[in-house]
């Protein structure tokens, strides 16, 4: 039951640290929600690093009033979005924080205004908003919520569970609206990343421990989830335990059970052991791990051991931290030395220095795997001594972040929207450092669009797509970013796909062969694929990359 009848900066920011604690703990499960069974799904992995870039802002120091508390909030988001999924976020934040500009404390009206204000700013900010995604989960709720509080203007307890039940309604519903997600028997997964958020906020009202929380994951699909640690604090143990016990031994009862947490709570905190005598699940922070398993042993035998250093962690957490600090400096624009100047995104020392070798300034680290931020591209774009920035996102997860950048530079900067490296190539190819800015530009879209992709990886789990049964395991190839081939081998998929992208006004293929391929198996296909197209010139080129075996551009 919630007490609370206003919420100001100090409930805020506890809220919110509690929901991007919920929503780490949950990250590996948010990103088995992608829809494409390919490895690189991040939509978990990038809602989590955006909340923490706002966390670390909203902990920078105390926010007594509701409002400031709020632009920290949406500052660090901001500073801190990545991918598509990452920047809609920081847009639901931003346009909160716009809404409770001047209050001091949140009543349930102002609350449920700010998440329609955030949900109409994240609608704007996108240029084909789709339904079926965090977006429309982030608007019913905003919707059903301005209903519930003009019924009960000073409830919080039925405005949140009104949010909750709203959110997973809505959430069970995005397979209906987005046939991809019907397809591959997942819900959206943005939209479970917001209700984490919302579950959090949820949890401190009502004042309940967020590693109890239930989140109504398990009809979503099956995926383990990680522990729930702050580093922000002090640590009183070094180490993370969890393991479950199974197959009791006979004698065991109950009161075996109840010692054996007492025991637990002697050498550490943080203990949870839930369950029965039939399977009981256990966690601890503690000094001493062997002594734990050495007490489990006694009762049952051990299962699904996972161990974390919490002191490594915490000391990679805090390295972060004084690197991002150290970056800082970055943000002081560089005095124009020349008129154009390039940022790129890439992943993979090959391509790097291909973008290297076309004078791009500046290469920023992501992609595929692991999408850099907002901050990220602005610190690269400010450290680029020209008066006009054009920046390669080379992925189309990372396209948002870049144009969220540009609107934030002092400089004039230019996204040209490449969906993958393969059309950053091609684009700063095409430019020409004589013409004006927007020719420039116009010919470097134009030769990106030319290109053609053919990528091929792995399935990370069954699936169906586009009518294509998948099996994990199974060899797949994207064409021009969507998945069309699936086989049990690498060379088969590669060249069933060659079929489908090469036409007789082709002229150039280039095989760039990626960081787990040998050199002399990707000149055998490169080969191959000559022998077949001999109309075409066929390059073949280390390209670095991880999880995709080969990408491929026709053009």
């Amino acid at each position: 039951m919630i007490q609370f009848k206003t919420i100001d900066g100090l409930l805020l920011r506890d809220m919110v640290m509690a929901g991007t604690a919920l929503l780490e703990k949950n990250r590996e499960a948010v990103d088995a929600l992608n829809v494409f069974p390919v490895p690189d799904g991040d939509t978990g992995t990038n809602m989590s690093l955006t909340m923490q870039s706002a966390t670390r802002e909203i902990n920078s120091k105390e926010f007594l009033r509701a409002d400031e508390a709020a632009n920290a909030l949406a500052k660090g988001a901001l500073k801190g979005a990545r991918g598509n999924s990452g920047v809609i976020t920081s847009q639901l934040l931003r346009g909160f924080a716009k809404s409770v500009n001047g209050i001091e404390k949140i009543t349930p009206v102002q609350f449920a205004e700010a998440l329609s204000k955030g949900a109409e700013m994240a609608y704007k900010a996108v240029m084909k908003p789709k339904e079926g995604t965090i977006l429309t989960v982030a608007r019913v709720v905003a919707e059903d919520a301005m209903k519930q509080a003009k019924k009960d203007p000073e409830d919080y307890d039925q405005l949140f569970n009104v949010i909750l039940k709203s959110g997973e309604a809505i959430l069970k519903k995005t397979p209906d609206m987005l046939p991809a997600l019907k397809q591959a028997g997942v819900v959206d997964s943005g939209g479970r990343g917001l209700l984490l958020i919302y579950q959090g906020y949820a949890a401190v009202l009502r004042g309940e421990d967020i590693n109890l929380t239930e989140t109504g994951m398990e009809n979503d699909i099956s995926a383990e989830s990680d522990d729930c640690h702050d580093l922000t604090k002090e640590l009183t143990h070094s180490y993370c335990v969890n393991f479950s016990l199974v197959h009791f031994r006979e004698d065991c009862d109950e009161h075996d059970l109840d010692s054996f947490r007492r025991r637990l709570n002697r050498i550490g905190d943080n203990v949870t052991v839930s369950g029965d005598l039939h399977q009981a699940n256990v966690h601890i922070h503690t000094d001493s791990p062997g002594s734990v398993l050495e007490y489990g042993i006694e009762l049952a035998e051990i299962v699904d051991i996972k161990i974390d250093n919490l002191a490594e962690m915490k000391r990679k957490l805090e390295a972060e931290a004084a690197d991002e600090e150290a970056e800082e400096a970055s943000d002081i624009p560089a005095e124009p030395e020349k008129k154009y100047g390039f940022v790129a995104v890439s992943l993979g020392n090959g391509f790097s220095q291909f973008f290297k070798d076309l004078n791009v300034d500046r290469i920023v680290e992501g992609g595929q795997t692991m999408n850099p931020s907002v901050d990220d591209l602005l610190n690269a774009v400010n450290q680029v001594p020209a008066q006009c920035v054009f920046i390669l996102p080379n992925n189309g997860n990372v396209i948002f972040a870049a144009n969220q950048a540009a609107e934030l530079s002092k400089k004039e900067v230019r996204v040209i929207p490449t969906k993958n490296v393969a059309m950053g190539i091609a684009a700063a190819i095409a430019f020409q450092n004589d013409l004006e800015i927007d020719e420039n530009v116009s010919r470097m879209d134009e030769a990106a669009q030319h290109v053609k992709t053919g990528m091929v990886t792995y399935a990370i789990r069954d699936s169906e797509y586009n009518g294509i049964a998948i099996k994990q395991g199974d060899i797949i190839g994207l064409h021009n970013g969507k998945i069309e081939f699936s086989g049990s081998s690498i060379r088969e998929v590669v060249m069933q796909m060659m079929k489908n992208i090469v036409t007789e006004d082709d002229e150039l293929i280039t095989v760039y062969y990626g960081a787990d391929v040998k050199e002399e198996d990707a000149q055998k296909i490169a080969d191959e694929i000559e022998a077949e197209y001999d109309a075409c010139d066929v390059e073949c080129h280390n390209g670095g990359q991880p999880l995709y075996y080969y990408l491929i551009s026709v053009e």
